[in-house]
C-alpha cells in the first residue's frame, strides 16, 4: 500500500519554514490503518516483545493496538505532569524548540524487551529521550519503529545504538 499518498503535507506548521506531515489523513483510511498495524505485527511477532512504549501522543495510536496484537504491555511516555505516580524525566531538543518526557519509575522491569513506537522520526530528540528513559529503567531496546522518517533531518544519528524501522521515508 502506498502510505505516502495518504499523508497531507502542510507548509508553515507549526511555524514558518516547517513542512508538517499530517498523518490524520492516513489514519482515517481504515484499510491503511489496519495495514500498518498488520505490517508491524508481522515484523515483530517473533521478537518476544514484553512492552511497547508509545511516545505521546501519536505513538499511542500505533503502540496500543500493536501491544494488543503482540500480547505485550503498553507503556505511555508522556509530557511532564501527565503521569500520576513517581517518574523519571528527561529534557531534550526538538527541531523547533525544547521539551521534556516522563515515564513511570515502575513501568519497565530490568531486562524487559521493549519496542518503542512513534509516528515520526525527525531530528531524533524525542525518540532519543524515550530511549534514555527506558535504558534508565533497565529495559532492552529491541527496536525503535516509526511510521514516517524524515531522513534529511538525520534523526538516526541521535539513536546510534538502536535498530530503527520506518515504514515511510522522506529523503
Amino acid at each position: 500500500m502506498n502510505y505516502k499518498s495518504l499523508i497531507r503535507e502542510v507548509p508553515d506548521f507549526p511555524k514558518p519554514g516547517i513542512l508538517f506531515y499530517d498523518i490524520t489523513t492516513l489514519l482515517k483510511d481504515a484499510t491503511a490503518f489496519q495495514s500498518i498495524i498488520d505490517e508491524l505485527t508481522t515484523k515483530y511477532a517473533s521478537a518476544n516483545i514484553t512492552k511497547i512504549v508509545g511516545i505521546e501522543s501519536r505513538g499511542f495510536i500505533f503502540g496500543s493496538p500493536l501491544a494488543y496484537r503482540l500480547q505485550a504491555g503498553f507503556v505511555p511516555v508522556r509530557k511532564p505532569g501527565k503521569l500520576p505516580a513517581d517518574v523519571y524525566e528527561v529534557k531534550y531538543n526538538l527541531e523547533y524548540g525544547a521539551s521534556s518526557l516522563a515515564i513511570h519509575r515502575d513501568a519497565i522491569v530490568p531486562g524487559e524487551r521493549v519496542l518503542v513506537v512513534d509516528d515520526l522520526l525527525a531530528t531524533g530528540g524525542t525518540a532519543g529521550a524515550a530511549v534514555h528513559l527506558i535504558q534508565q529503567l533497565g529495559g532492552e531496546i529491541v527496536e525503535v519503529a516509526f511510521l514516517v522518517e524524515l531522513a534529511f533531518l538525520a534523526g538516526r544519528e541521535q539513536l546510534h545504538n538502536c535498530s530503527i524501522h520506518s515504514l515511510i521515508t522522506y529523503s
